[in-house]
């Protein structure tokens, strides 16, 4: 099987010749930033959006954005291939420094690496998946989508260890998102999910299936999520690229709503699934 091409510093070369330094900052500190964006039908979903949360990343790590949302999208677009659904990940970091040094290098040349893979299965949307809450414990910068993944892959694994397909993270009580998703809760009929700060990182699906409740007339807010709510829902859910909106049917070893996905996930689904075709057609 040929090595999949990726782009790396200005080359589109396979990834088994790809290489950096061992002084990128990306390696040694995980000083950089990353974007993940699905694309169906050879067509990227929400390019605008995620493009402006990698700038407002850039932004918040102190370094500038190295191409213009044009030149993006013809080196993300280069890299689709003919798979139906596919996402691209995108990783800038800060470059190679000429000595470890916690400061940053004089001048900054960042290192700039995507790749194309192609999404799994939708199975467990189906089926729904089980998950555990467990006390959040990273950052204070979870707005920026940072490699620098340590407590989330620890959380993830705790998930993981525990035959879950997912870590509900919370805070004083108060939900804040998945280890790797944004989380959604059906409390007593509305559509809620806890507002963006500086605890969460601000998810492009999540923002669709805000749209599409308010076109649609779904009772829909943003709002604080307290454990206890979250554990009487009647649906949870959980958003990302590339898992869409995944139904929780177990959460802490108890069922949530009747062990199934629910009817207001039915209806949100339908309507994503249908605002898929319809941008990338």
């Amino acid at each position: 099987m040929s090595s999949p091409t990726v782009y790396l510093n200005g080359d589109y070369l396979p990834l088994s010749e790809a290489r950096i330094s061992v002084l990128d900052r990306g390696f040694l500190f995980g000083d950089g930033v990353y974007e993940v964006i699905p694309a169906y039908n050879g067509k990227l979903f929400q390019l605008s959006a995620h493009l402006q949360r990698l700038d407002n990343s850039l932004e918040n790590i102190r370094l500038h954005p190295p191409h213009t949302h044009r030149q993006w999208q013809e080196i993300l677009t280069t890299l689709l291939d003919d798979t139906p659904a596919q996402y691209l990940y995108l990783q800038v970091t800060r470059g190679i420094a000429e000595k470890r040094d916690h400061a940053f290098p004089q001048p900054v040349r960042p290192t700039v690496f995507a790749m194309a893979t192609p999404i799994g299965s939708t199975l467990e949307l189906q089926r729904g998946v089980k998950a555990i809450t467990l006390d959040d414990s990273r950052w204070r910068l979870c707005h920026v989508k940072a490699i620098t993944l340590l407590a989330n892959i620890l959380l993830r694994q705790q998930a993981v260890d525990e035959d879950c397909a997912e870590a509900i993270l919370v805070i004083d009580d108060q939900v804040t998102e998945g280890a790797a998703s944004n989380v959604f809760a059906v409390l007593d009929g509305t559509l809620t999910t806890p507002p963006n700060s500086n605890r969460i990182l601000p998810g492009i699906t999540r923002d669709v299936i805000l749209q599409l409740a308010r076109e649609n007339r779904l009772p829909v807010v943003e709002a604080a999520i307290s454990l206890k709510q979250l554990r009487t829902a009647s649906e949870i859910w959980l958003t990302s690229s590339t898992r869409e909106i995944l139904p929780v049917v177990h959460l802490d070893g108890s069922v949530v709503g009747n062990g199934a996905p629910g009817p207001v996930w039915q209806s949100m689904n339908g309507l994503f699934q249908e605002y898929k075709q319809r941008v990338s057609t």
